[in-house]
């Protein structure tokens, strides 16, 4: 069977499943809230099942060890809808998604993620949105839940750099969280808006904490993308021309 016309079953398969999820989501609204988180992940896990057994696109996590025991803010490069799907199934604490306000309209997929108490930003309020963010996420934080969230603030074409918004650091800072950055290939398996996937392996890196305490929101920034982006290149050589001198100035002398 050619790529192509399984990439089309696997889309298909998406959008099958997506809607009676999506209403079964709204008749479980009233349950506790852990409990809503549990069974909404069966949808994120079914696609993920599937793009191994239709695509052929696996997955290996390296770095397990440094994933802290306390509150922490996850952020992570994002290449591909496959991340977004994948670490709230993966991660083993419940993970609060920051997202813009207008993804809570989409339907279907806007109705499963409005009930599950993340943190949305009203871009409209200016400095008053970080503020709210910032109250929301130590909330979050000392419900025992981790925050995620992409720097670059949308996905990028494989072996290409976005810029490294401050949101995230800012967020950090002012709750006091540490920072655990986490470099994904996904993109090159499963590319942004791409019709056709590809099967092979995607390796998700996670790297040692980042302490957010007494650094400003800009140094934190620049440490996460200086690991970030380094990771990168030392697991896709072949896409960053400067891959070389990165994956040696990243090993000690």
């Amino acid at each position: 069977m050619s790529l192509a016309l399984r990439s089309a079953l696997f889309l298909l398969f998406q959008i099958v499943t997506v809607v009676p999820y999506a209403l079964a989501c709204l008749l479980w609204a009233p349950l506790p809230r852990h409990r809503r988180y549990r069974l909404t992940l069966g949808w994120p896990r079914m696609v993920i099942w599937a793009a191994h057994r239709l695509i052929g696109i696996r997955h290996q996590v390296i770095g397990v060890h440094h994933l802290p025991q306390g509150p922490a803010i996850l952020m992570s490069k994002h290449q591909s809808t496959w991340e977004t799907l994948f670490f709230p199934t993966w991660m083993p604490r419940e993970l609060c998604y920051v997202f813009k306000r207008e993804l809570l309209y989409l339907p279907f997929f806007g109705w499963g993620i409005g009930l599950l108490d993340m943190i949305h930003i009203d871009r409209s309020r200016g400095r008053d949105a970080l503020e709210q963010v910032i109250e929301q996420g130590s909330r979050k934080l000392a419900e025992g839940r981790w925050i995620i969230l992409f720097p670059e603030g949308t996905r990028t074409r494989a072996g290409s750099q976005g810029r490294y918004k401050l949101g995230g650091a800012r967020l950090a800072v002012g709750t006091g969280a540490a920072v655990v950055p986490i470099a994904v290939n996904s993109g090159e398996c499963w590319p942004r808006r791409a019709l056709v996937l590809r099967p092979g392996m995607i390796t998700v890196s996670i790297g040692p904490v980042i302490v957010s305490e007494g650094k400003s929101a800009e140094q934190l920034n620049l440490e996460i993308e200086g690991w970030i982006e380094s990771e990168m290149r030392r697991l896709s050589p072949h896409l960053y021309r400067d891959a070389a001198s990165a994956v040696t100035r990243s090993i000690p002398a």
